[in-house]
């Protein structure tokens, strides 16, 4: 028998996109035969995922996993909707949270994980997956928060399962020991940046050159009211608060009111339980955000399958 080296597993996963497990049990069946072995896969159906690699995936979950000290998402993406309501799917975006919690955030190291049970890696069980459903399927972010003096809340949003939805949030309060005002705040926080997608906790923490560009062109925009440099200051100034109402969290209304800013908001919480309350960080995860979708039209793809 031929000796099975990890250039003839490389080779093989080249071939069919299929996991190295597979490819190396593969070769072991067939002697290191590695044509053989591509139709072994291909009896297997593990070496299906190759075709579908290439295929859109927009659609799929957001999962979500915490502890008392962290929290994890991940976004795990599949070409249909209908895949989101799999039970297996939905077992193993679960399953993938939970890892990534343990892995810190790190999709690297999420990727080379053990998945449980399957004698793979979490990035070969998802080539095995693609070759179960038979959908492209794509694990394409994750992220962790701790904290160290506070909590982690969270919410997903448009649930399909427990923690498993469409949009999922992560946010740390710092500053007080865990309490039920304190989780209450932060679950409607969670809700509140699920809905009005701040992009930073404070204007410190927006990107230097996102604000030097709004504010040049807002600086265009008053010079064209032809008033003196003062006032124009002025009205840059007033435009470029309006700018941070929109985009930053502590700057934005609370949508559980409409009415109060949320930095009122943690601030009275603080005061009920004692305590400087501050946001830590948050992450806010919408499924398919910024992926290409490709526009097709289904009924013409149908009937140039049954034409052909």
């Amino acid at each position: 028998m031929a000796q099975i080296t990890a250039a003839l597993v490389k080779e093989l996963r080249e071939k069919t996109g299929a996991g190295m497990m597979d490819c190396k049990a593969a070769l072991t069946e067939t002697g290191g035969e590695v044509e053989t072995a591509v139709d072994w896969l291909r009896k297997k159906g593990f070496s299906a995922a190759a075709e579908k690699a290439g295929r859109v995936a927009a659609e799929g979950l957001v999962g979500l996993a915490t502890d008392d000290r962290s929290g994890a998402l991940v976004e795990i993406n599949s070409e249909t909707d209908f895949v989101a309501r799999n039970e297996t799917f939905q077992e193993h975006v679960r399953e993938i949270a939970s890892l990534a919690l343990a892995s810190g955030g790190d999709l690297n190291k999420l990727r080379a994980a053990a998945y449980p049970g399957a004698g793979r890696t979490v990035e070969e069980e998802i080539t095995h997956l693609v070759a179960t459903i038979g959908e492209n399927i794509n694990l394409r972010r994750c992220v962790a928060l701790t904290t160290s003096n506070g909590l982690i809340a969270s919410y997903i949003h448009s649930a399909s399962a427990s923690n498993l939805g469409r949009i999922g949030v992560l946010v740390t309060l710092e500053g007080a020991p865990p309490s039920d005002p304190l989780r209450q705040l932060g679950h409607q926080l969670a809700m509140h940046i699920a809905a009005a997608k701040p992009q930073a906790v404070s204007p410190a923490d927006l990107d230097a050159t996102l604000v030097e560009r709004e504010r040049a062109v807002l600086a265009e925009q008053a010079k064209a009211s032809g008033k003196p440099d003062n006032i124009i200051e002025k009205m840059v100034e007033g435009r470029l608060r309006k700018f941070y109402q929109e985009i930053v969290l502590l700057e934005q209304t609370w949508v559980i009111d409409g009415e109060t800013k949320v930095a009122k908001v943690i601030e009275a919480v603080g005061k009920d339980v004692g305590a400087a309350v501050q946001v830590g960080g948050f992450v806010c995860y919408a499924l398919g955000e910024g992926i290409e979708r490709k526009d097709e039209d289904f009924a013409a793809e149908v009937a140039a399958q049954l034409g052909s």
